[in-house]
């Protein structure tokens, strides 16, 4: 067993699996990184300077944006820099931040998912009464609190992994992740085992309540409405449907590979899975909600047309 105060840095063992074709990948996650920086910059410059868009849906789809800008950073720049450095070191310090700040990703961003499902609640079962209860008072509590109580809910549980010390430093991973290191922990971590599996199943419930209840409720007044009236509410409720089945299947493929023992699958898969959840949604969500969003998609051909 190491020193325990001699661990102060950690080796990501992931990267050695792609050492082979290290540079096309680095190629890989460059251009995804670009990628997603202009998709979401643009969708988020076009809602910011268009005050027609600067109604509640269109201000949390820039929230949203905004939160996958910050996942997406805290992540591709430092797997880059270990793929062209050959370097798969990472201190202490910056495995705890990485570990913050990808977690408040996620939980922000079920979050934001969670509110924009009640917004189009209000907007279809509701339509009479939707500028009183999505008023700019409450769009803007709700949006504060997206961001501060999931980021303070997390921060709670995450002092408990704060006050460990490590005796191991290898952790087969591309990113540091709050299990993975508990595991590296020298003494007891039942109780962090327990707590972890009570965030894991408490922290997403209201937010999965409350997009099965927008929903249902949607459904249930497009049964009886005419096909002119479902066919409005398909429209509006299709990129943000898209987004949440987005998030689900990346949140869904991180349990997989990480709870149960995936040894025998090929170790490249797990890779994948790994990365879904914090590259695809950021990468595909601003072009959904800009292609599929009749005002955004507008403004956006209006930008780049005025540029020119």
């Amino acid at each position: 067993m190491e020193n325990v105060s001699a661990v102060k840095s950690f080796i990501l063992t992931a990267y050695i699996e792609l050492e082979d074709h290290r540079y096309l990948y680095f190629t890989c996650f460059l251009l995804l990184y670009i990628l997603t920086l202009l998709f979401s910059s643009v969708l988020i410059v076009v809602i910011y300077i268009e005050r027609g868009l600067h109604g509640p849906m269109y201000l949390f789809i820039c929230n949203l944006s905004v939160n996958e800008l910050y996942g997406s950073t805290t992540l591709l720049p430092s797997m880059l820099n270990h793929l062209l450095s050959r370097n798969y070191e990472i201190s202490l310090t910056l495995c705890l931040l990485q570990i913050y700040c990808i977690m408040s990703y996620a939980l922000v961003e079920s979050t934001i998912l969670a509110v924009m499902s009640y917004d189009r609640y209000v907007a279809i079962c509701h339509p009479l009464h939707y500028h009183h209860l999505m008023s700019p008072r409450k769009v803007s509590a709700a949006i504060v609190l997206s961001w501060v109580a999931p980021s303070l809910f997390f921060a709670l549980y995450f002092i408990l992994t704060l006050q460990l010390s490590f005796c191991d430093r290898y952790i087969e991973k591309l990113y540091c992740m709050n299990y993975a290191l508990v595991n590296l922990s020298c003494f007891d971590t039942t109780i962090h085992r327990y707590l972890g599996i009570a965030l894991f199943l408490v922290c997403p419930s209201p937010q999965i309540a409350m997009i099965l209840f927008s929903y249902v409720q949607i459904f249930r007044i497009c049964w009886s409405a005419s096909k002119e009236s479902q066919a409005k509410a398909i429209q509006t409720c299709t990129p943000h449907l898209l987004s949440v089945l987005n998030y689900a299947v990346g949140g869904l493929f991180e349990t997989i590979q990480s709870r149960l023992n995936m040894s025998r699958v090929l170790s490249k898969f797990r890779i994948f899975l790994s990365l879904y959840v914090v590259i695809i949604p950021p990468l595909f969500n601003p072009v959904i909600y800009g292609i599929r969003i009749q005002a955004i998609k507008v403004q956006i051909f209006k930008l780049f047309r005025r540029e020119k």
